[in-house]
């Protein structure tokens, strides 16, 4: 049953928008009082509402009353949602001065995520994950990519990647799980960073792949987790496995990005570390730059240089870093937009980062755009102009979220 949807005061179906490099606000395209016909789960026309209504005289009406703006749904292309715990404690730590080191002397740190998650079992994990996947999709996110990573154990990783699994039969949402195993180095494996990385690789990913649970990969390169020699092996035998990559890079110092483009990874997340070597490199590749303002915001440190690497012609994605340690808010769009007026990013440069470019980033070419043949994953925002979405800084919520699958 084709269902019409509308009017609409304005829609931003974000088409025609180029997929690297700075946008301007003239170059969006807006449909005044449109609509957006619908049938089974995909976008049929995205079109004035009137003209449709009286092309498709017997679609069903959902009509939309007291005037709003219509996007895509947004697409969190990085997150760490599945995790049991709070990590309260270090934030107030780090807030009053303590060191990284300091807090994780405490028993503090990524592993006190470990250690909670791996006492939770998979069901509680997953009623922790849906409350959070709710939330998410209340505010407006219809596609979320979820890591695992705070299990660092064969049998605690596919807990995490099975309750994903589980929560994605009972939400509308579309969730894209990743295999983050290699987020440390775990403090109770009897080897090296690269004996655990061999492990990874021959007992816990083939068993990924067997029983489905995920087809993407990460590893975080930093200092305090894995080397930029020992991850560009690492990622090269998990292609080789048929596994998409994508790297935690430069968010202290330098080097993940690198990585990132050599291994052709799908994106390169973080960056606040990186330099005008970095944003070169990331602009004239096919990896997509993701930034992750609730990092920053969660650990007092600069944003990413969003700026600077539209300017030289990066596909820039922002997606919100949501886990218990350094990104514990999840607002995706108020992070977005604190971050737009920090780094002087444009509306479309904001919504496409949330939009279609975070699609490009999870290699998904069925969403971020209301056009035809593309998924019906929707949201309205009570008001006239789409300039008030981010004037607003995260204020103001949606009030209309449609998915595929209520379809």
């Amino acid at each position: 049953m084709k269902k019409l949807i509308g009017p609409f005061t304005q829609i931003l179906p974000l088409t025609d928008l180029p997929l690297k490099g700075s946008l301007r606000d003239e170059q969006l395209h807006i449909i005044p009082q449109g609509g957006v016909l619908v049938e089974d789960g995909l976008i049929l026309a995205v079109d004035d509402f009137e003209k449709l209504r009286k092309v498709n005289q017997s679609a069903d009406i959902e009509e939309v009353t007291g005037g709003s703006v219509l996007l895509p749904g947004f697409i969190d292309c990085h997150t760490h949602i599945c995790f049991a715990g709070s990590r309260a404690k270090d934030y107030a730590m780090r807030n009053s001065g303590k060191t990284y080191l300091e807090i994780a002397q405490t028993g503090g740190g990524i592993w006190d995520s470990v250690t909670q998650t791996r006492n939770a079992d998979e069901a509680v994990l997953a009623d922790l994950l849906l409350k959070r996947v709710q939330r998410h999709t209340a505010e407006g996110v219809t596609t979320i990519e979820i890591k695992s990573g705070y299990g660092l154990s064969k049998d605690a990783e596919l807990k995490q990647l099975r309750a994903i699994r589980a929560v994605a039969d009972k939400t509308t949402a579309s969730l894209i799980s990743t295999c983050l195993a290699a987020h440390m180095l775990p403090k109770d494996f009897a080897g090296n960073h690269q004996e655990y990385l061999q492990y990874v690789l021959n007992d816990l990913l083939p068993q990924i792949k067997q029983d489905g649970l995920s087809n993407r990969v990460d590893i975080f390169i930093e200092q305090s987790a894995f080397n930029t020699s020992d991850a560009l092996n690492y990622l090269a035998k998990a292609k080789q496995q048929g596994f998409e990559v994508t790297v935690h890079a430069d968010q202290f110092t330098t080097g993940g990005s690198e990585v990132a483009v050599k291994a052709r990874a799908a994106s390169a997340d973080h960056l606040e570390a990186s330099t005008g070597y970095e944003i070169n490199l990331l602009a004239n590749s096919g990896t997509v730059a993701v930034t992750l303002p609730g990092a920053s915001l969660g650990l007092g440190m600069p944003y990413a240089p969003a700026r600077k690497l539209l300017d030289a012609g990066a596909c820039l994605a922002i997606a919100s870093d949501w886990n218990p340690g350094s990104a514990p808010m999840g607002d995706l769009l108020m992070q977005a937009a604190v971050m737009a007026a920090a780094e002087k990013l444009s509306a479309a440069e904001v919504f496409a980062g949330l939009t279609s470019r975070a699609a490009q980033a999870l290699k998904l070419n069925d969403r971020g755009i209301l056009a035809k043949g593309k998924l019906a994953d929707m949201q309205a925002y009570p008001c006239a102009d789409y300039r008030e979405i981010l004037y607003m800084q995260g204020k103001l919520k949606p009030t209309h979220i449609w998915t595929a699958d209520l379809f």
